[in-house]
């Protein structure tokens, strides 16, 4: 499956250069992450890429979320495990596509995306070095059954939530720091006075740590 996307190209083009994948949340659509592009690392290539599932009347999903009788939330989680295989896809097309440093891709994903982050630098860490999950939560039901640690030690997290998040709690999130930690994995997790978005003061926080 072809994804369309939005790329922003490095300043100065290197042999090889770093990626940032953007990942939007339910219902939005490629050009919603892309505005964090000016603002993000100018050696790096920034891809904004726009979900596979059209929603009505308009924007794009990841996967479907559907809701009971009794208005309970249900993610479709077999749909969210297809898509982090296009998403692994997807990078591969754009490694081939553009001179990218496979030892330097990172995943920022939001809300949706967020999740989907996780799971695919859980389920295919060889493509994946550095995850930045706003506002999204860890859903085990995704990842993969085994989880070989040796293979996803290199894998850096930068979590953060808004306390005040009407749409995902901020309970959920929370989780994601101790499940992380106990793969071994290196966690930096913030929270912000804030709903379901993305503060300054997150959006610098993410930043400086992309550039550490």
């Amino acid at each position: 499956m072809n994804l369309h996307y939005l790329v922003q190209e490095p300043k100065t083009i290197k042999d090889q250069n770093p990626l940032l994948i953007l990942l939007h949340g339910y219902g939005s659509n490629e050009e919603d992450l892309f505005s964090f592009a000016p603002e993000l690392p100018d050696d790096s290539y920034v891809i904004s890429v726009r979900a596979p599932y059209d929603l009505q009347p308009y924007g794009h999903a990841w996967y479907a979320i559907h809701f009971d009788a009794d208005e309970n939330k249900f993610s479709d989680n077999v749909q969210a495990k297809q898509s982090v295989e296009i998403i692994a896809s997807f990078i591969d097309e754009i490694v081939k596509q553009y001179p990218i440093d496979t030892e330097n891709v990172t995943l920022i994903g939001f809300s949706q995306g967020a999740i989907l982050s996780y799971a695919t630098a859980l389920t295919y860490p060889e493509k994946i070095s550095k995850v930045v999950a706003l506002s999204g939560y860890f859903n085990q039901e995704i990842l993969p059954e085994v989880i070989d640690t040796k293979a996803i030690s290199h894998l850096k997290f930068f979590v953060s939530h808004g306390s005040v998040d009407q749409v995902i709690p901020v309970d959920w999130a929370r989780k994601a720091k101790p499940a992380l930690e106990n793969l071994g994995l290196e966690v930096e997790y913030q929270e912000y006075p804030i709903g379901h978005g993305v503060s300054p003061k997150n959006f610098y926080d993410f930043k400086n740590w992309l550039q550490r």
